[in-house]
């Protein structure tokens, strides 16, 4: 299966940024996995221009469920679309646990995402309480079942797992604690989407290194990456994407 690498830029960078995405163009011609930057709603649109005619793909980082309507401050799916986007990240544990986002928004979010046209990373995770409790696996399983609108494929989804506690800490699951977690994972995706569950692309992220990343991408069902900090600078991002190689 064709890995991806997705960068989400979280709130930083400003124009003078697009300059990483330069960079990463020198990779075009050179890797055979797929590459997506997410950088601010801001930038979303200098970014797809930036990357045209490269191997980089651009995205965001959240949308409305809605196509319009009296919701200040928020962007549309279909807006995302117009401006260059193909990927949306939804339901990032940020987004969870500073505003309160339920599996059922989340769903929402996808479905609207889908319907635009655009692929959404639907993310999922557990924190270090449930870890420690052992209710890693379920409270995972959990959060997929009610964030996977009904119309899901294996074409226009990728699912990113998260677990909150290594989200920017510098802690990282060993290997044995992501087989386990992807392979829960893929068997929950067969289960709700028959055979096409098992092309679903599941995503690895938390505190994802250039150093690290060949090691996390031969665990069994990990097709890629979601890289938050370390996709900020190029020379970074561009030792996991090869690493993906």
């Amino acid at each position: 299966m064709r890995k991806l690498i997705a960068g989400n830029w979280k709130m930083n960078g400003l124009a003078s940024s697009l300059a990483e995405i330069e960079v990463l163009k020198g990779l075009t011609g050179k890797v055979t996995c797929d590459i997506v930057v997410c950088p601010p709603f801001t930038l979303v649109e200098k970014a797809a221009e930036c990357a045209a005619g490269s191997a980089i793909t651009v995205g965001a980082q959240d949308c409305h469920a809605q196509t319009m309507g009296a919701y200040t401050g928020d962007v549309s799916a279909e807006m995302l679309a117009e401006i260059g986007a193909r990927f949306v990240i939804l339901g990032h544990s940020e987004r969870r646990a500073a505003y309160g986002e339920m599996d059922g928004v989340v769903a929402g979010k996808a479905a609207a995402v889908h319907k635009a046209r655009l692929a959404s990373i639907i993310c999922v995770g557990e924190t270090l309480t449930e870890r420690n409790e052992g209710r890693a696996a379920e409270v995972v399983c959990a959060q997929l079942e009610g964030s996977i609108p009904d119309t899901a494929t294996s074409s226009n989804t990728m699912i990113a797992y998260e677990p909150v506690w290594a989200i920017g800490t510098g802690q990282v699951p060993s290997l044995a604690q992501i087989e386990e977690i992807h392979s829960s994972i893929r068997q929950m995706l067969k289960e709700r989407l028959g055979d096409d569950g098992g092309r679903v692309r599941i995503l690895y992220g938390g505190s994802v290194k250039a150093q690290n990343a060949k090691a996390i991408f031969s665990v069994s069902n990990v097709d890629g990456a979601l890289v938050g900090g370390a996709s900020l600078k190029a020379s970074e991002f561009a030792g996991i994407i090869l690493a993906a190689d």
